[in-house]
């Protein structure tokens, strides 16, 4: 495989990832705010906490998409195998 098809299969293969965690997230918090937190809070808040829930799961997911690539870029040389996806890198400057 060439590097432009590794990067299409990383871009790929993290936005499968990025949504993933984002719906695992919503689903563990709801859960928490339907066994836990709701009896706690009047009727009618349920309405306001399903887009709070719905931000956080997507807040938490960019979490830990980015968690998850800073450990893969320490232990891939991403330069070795994926192409740049804005054009070439530049070399650092010289002083």
């Amino acid at each position: 495989m060439n590097k432009k098809s590794n990067t299409l299969l990383f871009i790929l293969g993290g936005t499968v990832f990025n949504i993933f965690i984002t719906i695992l997230c919503f689903i563990v918090l709801m859960v928490v705010y339907f066994k836990l937190l709701q009896p706690s809070f009047p009727p009618n808040a349920t309405g306001v906490a399903l887009p709070v829930i719905f931000v956080l799961s997507i807040v938490v997911s960019f979490l830990v998409y980015r968690a998850a690539i800073k450990i893969i870029m320490k232990k891939v040389d991403m330069e070795k195998y994926f192409d740049p996806i804005f054009g070439p890198r530049k070399p650092p400057r010289k002083s």
